[in-house]
């Protein structure tokens, strides 16, 4: 096998141009493919930035030809040569190089390789579970290369923006205090401190924050993230997130800063200008109109409520709803009134899948009007009902009664999964909104008590203060998140920073004093010395990124990630360990479990 003494790589592959022309280079990469036509061997090298025609001839060089005889796909190759000028029959302009070769005067072989169990190259059809088997060959892949050079560019850019906005970059803990509020901690047991355990951090939440009251001021840090929660596409056990953290600033400028930081982000690292002020809704219209606190404005589609027009009806599953304290709303489907009548038992049954009971319908058709619901509800009814909705001939109405938690659930679905039925979701868009004024609080059945909606942290709306122990379900958070394109990019809120309303807030949630200061004792210590105003919030680099390469889990944004049931097939993580590093830990495991 040959090395690479006294030869040094002068430039990659796909940075050899016409203007160098004549010029000797050295390249470096793996083979892509390789071509024997007796006399002539053509060999596509590739790296990182793209693909280069290397030509090797006993005319050239007969050592190199017999080298160029023994290489195989994905050998990786030191390649000295003269860049020369194809033939114009033989230019390839599909190709960035497409226009010259190199003319191979010597070829080392710096490693053999094996047959891969898939093709490296784009739009493989492949399990996603041998793409992550095999992940080192994956990222050999071009499109993943791409991604994670997208996220490299999208980290720089965070970076010289907030630099230049006198940002300092902090790094935090990643062995903590476990404080379960919200998802659970992944536990790190202590060697030196028997019975004992660190956390890892969800968030440098409360670390940003004693920042805040140490004087630094802006703070920011592209922080590792853990939490031990049921992944879905676009969630993984660790994540990366932009943390950012300001004194004496209110929320129209954290707002206002955001939004040029991600102006500055798109344009850079994706050439995209996202246009003039970002639009703000508050929860409240979100989820009245849209039935989501991140909802998807790519398309328009609102709710309607038509509760006032059915409620005195004959239909009694309208009246008993609405008797109820519940309500019922309508979306309007524009030019869909043909939908066979199989698809609207299927709707019935996809709506149900989030707590709906059933599902009203009605079609406008040139012939007149269509409804399951109409001998129940009478024309004039669906008439108004259709004229509230906007209705037109060829458009169709669908409604659900229900509980209003359930109408926003499962008419918001609804909503999503008509837009992509009808293709009324523009694929190229990016379409950003602020959701602002969340309720501070939200109730648990489950626990039987209130938990923040966003965290314990967050700062109470100053009108809201008096009501935090009267009626808590009626206050509301000086909290905001960016909704992208239907998905949660991220969040924050200005924060409480005086003790007794920090105490007040974990009162509310049915912290005991006791379990406040077992948990959050340090923090309300730090607040009785001088802690600012102050405010921050931090977005998911991972759906970030995934959203702005348009791909479809952040799997495929990060090098190496878990699959759904956090397992890492390639290194075949999680995995037993020696009952010896137990014993060092203080850990008995049940013998069966060791076994596994």
């Amino acid at each position: 096998m040959d090395t690479m003494t006294g030869l040094g790589r002068s430039q990659y592959c796909a940075a050899v141009t016409e203007g160098d022309t004549d010029k000797e280079v050295v390249l470096c990469g793996w083979v892509e493919r390789r071509r024997d036509h007796g006399g002539l061997i053509f060999i596509d090298l590739r790296d990182r930035t793209g693909i280069v025609q290397v030509v090797a001839s006993p005319d050239y060089a007969e050592t190199a030809f017999k080298k160029a005889e023994e290489v195989r796909n994905e050998y990786v190759l030191a390649v000295r040569g003269i860049v020369r000028l194809r033939d114009e029959a033989t230019i390839n302009e599909k190709m960035k190089t497409g226009k010259i070769e190199i003319r191979c005067e010597e070829l080392r072989i710096l490693n053999t390789s094996k047959t891969p169990p898939f093709y490296i190259e784009d739009n493989i059809d492949v399990d996603e579970k041998i793409r992550l088997k095999y992940r080192y060959l994956d990222l050999r892949r071009p499109e993943m290369q791409n991604n994670l050079i997208m996220r490299h560019k999208v980290k720089h850019a965070m970076r010289e923006f907030l630099n230049s906005r006198g940002f300092i970059d902090i790094e935090t803990p990643e062995l903590c205090k476990s404080t379960p509020e919200g998802a659970r901690d992944y536990l790190v047991p202590s060697r030196v401190n028997e019975g004992k355990f660190y956390a890892l951090p969800q968030s440098p939440q409360i670390f940003k924050q004693l920042l805040m009251i140490s004087g630094m001021d802006r703070y920011y840090q592209i922080a590792r993230c853990f939490r031990d929660e049921d992944l879905r596409a676009d969630r993984q056990p660790e994540f990366t997130q932009l943390d950012m953290e300001m004194s004496f600033m209110d929320q129209e400028d954290i707002l206002t800063l955001t939004e040029e930081m991600i102006g500055y982000v798109f344009k850079e690292a994706l050439g995209y200008d996202i246009g003039g002020p970002i639009r703000r809704m508050t929860w409240d219209y979100a989820m009245e109109n849209y039935g989501s606190d991140k909802p998807d404005l790519r398309f328009d589609m609102k709710f309607h409520d038509i509760t006032d027009l059915v409620k005195d009806t004959e239909f009694k599953v309208f009246r008993s709803v609405v008797e109820a304290g519940g309500q019922v709303k309508a979306i309007n489907v524009k030019g869909y009134s043909h939908i066979p009548r199989r698809e609207l038992d299927d709707l019935v049954e996809y709506v149900s899948a989030y707590g709906a009971k059933g599902l009203a319908w009605i079609c406008f058709t040139p012939d007149g009007l269509k409804s399951q619901v109409k001998k129940f509800l009478g024309e004039e009814t669906l008439e108004a009902v259709g004229k509230e909705c906007g209705s037109e001939t060829g458009d169709l109405v669908l409604m659900i009664a229900d509980k209003p938690a359930v109408v926003a659930a499962s008419l918001g679905e609804l909503r999503k999964e008509m837009a992509r039925r009808t293709n009324i979701i523009d694929a190229d868009a990016f379409a950003f909104t602020w959701v602002v004024d969340f309720p501070m609080f939200e109730y648990s059945e489950e626990e039987k008590r209130f938990t923040a909606m966003h965290h314990p942290f967050t700062a109470l709306c100053d009108e809201d203060l008096d009501k935090l122990e009267s009626d808590p379900g009626s206050v509301y958070a000086k909290a905001y998140d960016l909704v992208l394109n239907g998905v949660e990019l991220g969040g924050g809120s200005l924060r409480i920073y005086r003790p007794d309303i920090q105490q007040r807030v974990f009162k509310a949630i049915g912290l005991t004093a006791e379990e406040a200061e077992q948990k959050f004792g340090f923090l309300l210590r730090a607040f009785e010395y001088g802690a600012p105003p102050h405010g921050g919030l931090a977005f998911g680099l991972d759906r970030m990124i995934m959203l702005m390469l348009k791909r479809k889990s952040i799997r495929d944004v990060i090098a190496f990630p878990k699959t759904q049931n956090a397992i890492d097939p390639m290194s075949e993580a999680p995995s037993p360990v020696a009952l010896k590093q137990l014993h060092e830990l203080h850990i008995q495991v049940e013998e069966e479990l060791v076994k596994k």
